[in-house]
């Protein structure tokens, strides 16, 4: 095989064109799903601290977002809910006048071809934080749990969601959610299932803004454990035979390795969730001055999608978008 000096692989980034032309992964707009965090009331655009630029924004203050969103050409959002009371059965997540429902209203009355897309789960709701219906002794009812789980996605599509993705970890929640949408007459609906979901500390600031941490114990039983990856293929291969469309890795970055082996083995879209911890450091390190932000969110982006993202959720979104719209 020939060397040096015959091969000089410095002439394939010799310039700015030379370099898009060549570029083996690139950064669209059109990957970008943007999370957003909906809460009752009015004039209500609290700033999340730990998420600098992102927001618990009520019902009328979330349509300049829409219009924001929209203008920069990013295809989906992912919402959140903030009820208005908690119970031991989490019953806002499948009322159909809860603020996520809600909110569906409102964003596809104003933006019709918005892509929308409904976080499945109960922890924002119950009154003991997990995602879950409790057993006397604390543990979570896994099929209790599921029909719940149903009823919240039927709900949401009801209101108009455009696609379900539910991140309970419970086991059967896909069957459970697909056999509910089609016998709702929703077989069209698809489901991004939270497939690989790891119990992580990067979630530290999103349950702030959601106000979901547990108050007793912690997630380990049902999230993944962070050693694990043969146990993240079996939950991946399991949710898509139950019918998953698209399969997601959160967080991203700690779990590129787990991103690129479901790309080699599973060849469906894979989306890959960069979490509000991710985030977080980011903004931190951008504000202190030690990093440049703009070149660092590009960076993170590049390597998500060249460890086999196709979709990416992140708050960068708007950001991103805007400087890759430049």
């Amino acid at each position: 095989m020939a060397g040096f000096p015959q091969v000089r692989l410095r002439r394939l980034r010799s310039s700015e064109a030379m370099r898009r032309m060549v570029s083996e992964t690139s950064v669209s707009v059109d990957d970008f799903i943007y999370p957003l965090f909906l809460a009752h009331g009015r004039d209500v655009k609290e700033p999340i601290p730990p998420m600098p630029g992102i927001f618990q924004l009520s019902l009328d203050m979330l349509l300049p977002e829409i219009d924001e969103i929209t203008a920069l050409g990013i295809p989906a959002v992912l919402l959140f809910g903030l009820p208005s009371s908690k119970d031991a059965l989490g019953s806002e997540a499948y009322d159909e006048h809860g603020i996520i429902q809600e909110g569906i209203r409102v964003i596809k009355q104003a933006a019709p071809d918005l892509m929308v897309i409904t976080d499945v789960c109960l922890c924002e709701y119950t009154d003991h934080g997990h995602c879950g219906v409790l057993f006397e002794d604390g543990r979570v009812d896994n099929d209790a749990t599921l029909e719940l789980l149903a009823r919240t996605a039927v709900s949401h599509v009801e209101a108009g969601a455009d696609m379900v993705a539910p991140s309970a970890m419970m086991d059967g929640q896909i069957a459970a959610l697909r056999r509910a949408l089609d016998s709702s007459g929703y077989s069209d609906t698809p489901i991004m299932a939270y497939a690989a979901k790891y119990s992580s500390a990067f979630y530290g600031p999103f349950r702030i803004a959601a106000g979901s941490s547990p108050q007793q114990g912690d997630r380990k039983a049902y999230q993944m454990d962070p050693g694990s990856t043969r146990q993240a293929m079996r939950e991946m291969e399991l949710d898509h035979e139950e019918g998953a469309d698209i399969l997601m890795v959160k967080p991203a970055l700690a779990y590129l390795d787990v991103l690129s082996r479901a790309r080699q083995r599973f060849d469906v879209p894979l989306a890959a969730y960069n979490v509000s911890g991710e985030y977080s450091m980011v903004k931190a390190a951008a504000q202190a001055g030690w990093l440049d932000e703009r070149q660092v969110v590009i960076e993170t982006m590049t390597s998500l999608k060249r460890a086999g993202a196709d979709l990416i959720i992140t708050y960068h979104a708007k950001d991103a978008a805007a400087w890759l719209n430049e």
